[in-house]
């Protein structure tokens, strides 16, 4: 199987604003692919100056009131990021040239069946140096420096109090600060469609095909399902915008935001991609082709590279190899369980030996998000403790000295955080005289009070690593693992992680942890249940076709993994039974219910 950057089968996904801000300095010259956030320029501007400093470049500061400074510094970041990048990659062929040590280390890293590590040995054995140098250089690729914009976040910007065009908006100075820097990378679209943000796409020239029918620049849709993924695809290929990538992630088995999707499994998703690949390709290509050459482009007969991967709960070697081969995948993501490993990310020493310490029950999905989506969280992390002794002063809400999620427009005109100290005084005050009942008062105070700053909470863990300041952000770290991360402990080497993505060594008890598609339809089943159970406070006739079809879905994804694990060969035979039993286990609840049952005759 050819993976998607040659070297390694897996990527490592964009965590928070800080966690993987500067992964690809720190692992990009080793062939492993990863993503940025593009999300704070504030935080992507301290960050540059750090590096500058200790790669001893030279550095101008581009002040927040400067002309399009969002766009400036993070072109200025990812040019910086790439200089860095390519140095450590020469050093890297340097060393793998002359110690034969860093050569075998090097090689233990990459699969087994990379054909790299096949003929590196070879190679290093009977090549001088001069023509190992050629083959390393024909041979050995940086990994990617992708960048994620959550498009939601394209905040409208203002000089005094007029508003700026919208091309100084946050996600479309993000967008243009990547289209204008050296790299060639792609950009991760997350958190759904934005026409306006997608049109804008029709300005920047590295989107489209060289003379060569190259992108310099490329796109990649993170999605939580099939239909999502056709839907977007052609909006922009109708602009001649190619997506070269659809990347599926899990809706609830995931860190960060949680997108939940209606019932629909990561598996069935799967396997409707892998199915209509084809058809995708074709059907998007044909409106593609057209625009294209109605803007003046010459296009070949032949669709540009489309991949697929997949990420969001796997967790074991066995499940990896599985969603590769089964359907088909160029990639798979390993996110929240390199949180535990330093050498990998941006993180501080307590947040770390907090996740390393926490078991299944302290993983939950909160409405910590300002954004008013459900949010994986971990009990007990160092922004929750900084909030509740703030409570405890009477002082609720947050400094908004970032700004990058203000949506609410509930008491003002301007938007404004639901986690900022103005929208919790605006919100207690409006509480005060609606005459709420005990009951209802303390359970809108209680999720009022959940709300996180997440600008601040997101981007300090590389400012504590680094023995940084916090004045803007505050101390307190807020970190977001998918429940996947409750089967990993200690603190983990990036050989040991990697050495457990390719089955050389096993981290975790096996015996403990659900299988990644359990895992997933545990916490949908879990997710309808409190559905229902708002619904029974609160009966809403529209809601009760949303609650069945995602009942559907879900017996039909638990119909579609009774056969998966009944007829493939790469699931241990021992395991089977238990699997299958698991699987009734869920329908026999969903079937059960008597809420449910009840809608099936309003239905």
């Amino acid at each position: 199987m050819t993976y998607h950057n040659n070297l390694h089968s897996f990527h490592i996904p964009v965590m928070g604003l800080a966690y993987t801000i500067d992964t690809p300095i720190r692992l990009a010259h080793l062939g492993i692919s990863s993503v940025l956030s593009l999300g704070d320029d504030i935080l992507i501007e301290r960050v540059r100056k750090f590096y500058s400093s200790k790669f001893n470049l030279s550095f101008t500061p581009i002040e927040a009131d400067e002309d399009d400074a969002r766009a400036r510094r993070i072109t200025a970041y990812l040019d910086m990021v790439q200089d860095i990048v390519q140095k450590k990659f020469e050093l890297h062929k340097n060393r793998l040239i002359e110690s034969a040590s860093y050569m075998n280390s090097f090689r233990e890293m990459l699969p087994d069946c990379s054909k790299v590590k096949k003929e590196l040995e070879k190679v290093w054995l009977k090549y001088e140096m001069s023509d190992l140098k050629a083959w390393l250089n024909e041979h050995l690729r940086p990994g990617k420096i992708d960048v994620n914009i959550m498009t939601k976040l394209d905040n409208v910007n203002y000089k005094g109090a007029e508003p700026l065009a919208a091309k100084f908006n946050d996600g479309h100075a993000s967008l243009r600060g990547f289209a204008e820097s050296k790299i060639s990378s792609s950009v991760v679209l997350s958190a759904g469609m934005n026409p306006r943000l997608y049109s804008y796409f029709e300005n920047l020239k590295d989107f489209y095909p060289d003379k060569e029918g190259q992108l310099n620049k490329k796109i990649i849709l993170k999605v939580s399902d099939y239909r999502s993924a056709l839907v977007q695809g052609k909006f922009l290929a109708k602009k001649g915008i190619w997506v070269s990538e659809y990347r599926m992630e899990s809706g609830l088995n995931c860190g960060g935001h949680a997108f939940a999707t209606q019932g629909k499994l990561m598996g069935p998703i799967l396997e409707e991609f892998k199915r209509n690949k084809d058809e995708l390709i074709a059907s998007v290509f044909s409106l593609y082709k057209t625009a294209l050459e109605e803007k003046g482009f010459t296009v070949g007969e032949q669709a540009p590279e489309l991949h697929i991967t997949a990420q969001g709960g796997v967790g074991t070697s066995e499940e990896h190899n599985f969603l590769l081969q089964n359907y088909e995948l160029s990639s798979v993501g390993w996110g929240s369980p390199f949180l535990l490993v330093p050498e990998a990310v941006s993180i501080d020493e307590t947040t770390r030996n907090l996740l390393s310490e926490a078991k299944e029950e302290d993983f939950y999905l909160s409405q910590a998000s300002p954004l008013g989506v459900p949010f994986n969280n971990i009990k007990g992390s160092s922004r929750q403790v900084e909030m509740m002794k703030s409570n405890v002063k009477g002082k609720t809400g947050s400094p908004c000295t970032k700004k990058f999620l203000k949506l609410n427009t509930e008491f003002t005109d301007k938007p404004i955080c639901t986690a900022s100290t103005k929208y919790h005084n605006l919100k207690l005050a409006q509480m005060e005289k609606a005459g709420l009942s005990k009951q209802q008062y303390q359970k809108e105070h209680n999720e009022l009070m959940e709300k996180e700053c997440l600008c601040g909470g997101l981007s300090t863990p590389f400012f504590l690593e680094n023995d940084m300041d916090t004045k803007i952000e505050g101390a307190g770290v807020t970190v977001c693992p998918g429940p996947n991360l409750a089967y990993f402990s200690g603190k983990i080497s990036l050989k040991e992680m990697i050495s457990h993505i390719y089955g050389r060594l096993n981290l975790i008890d096996t015996g403990l942890r659900p299988h990644m598609f359990i895992k997933e339809l545990e916490l949908y089943v879990n997710y309808l249940f409190k559905e229902l159970d708002m619904y029974k406070s609160e009966p809403n006739n529209k809601k009760v076709k949303y609650l069945k079809n995602f009942q559907v879905n879900l017996l039909e994804g638990i119909d579609y993994y009774k056969s998966l694990f009944l007829k493939k060969e790469s699931f241990l035979s021992q395991g089977i039974n238990s699997l299958i039993e698991q699987l009734n286990n869920f329908e026999n609840k969903l079937k059960t219910n008597h809420v449910l049952q009840k809608m099936s005759v309003l239905a």
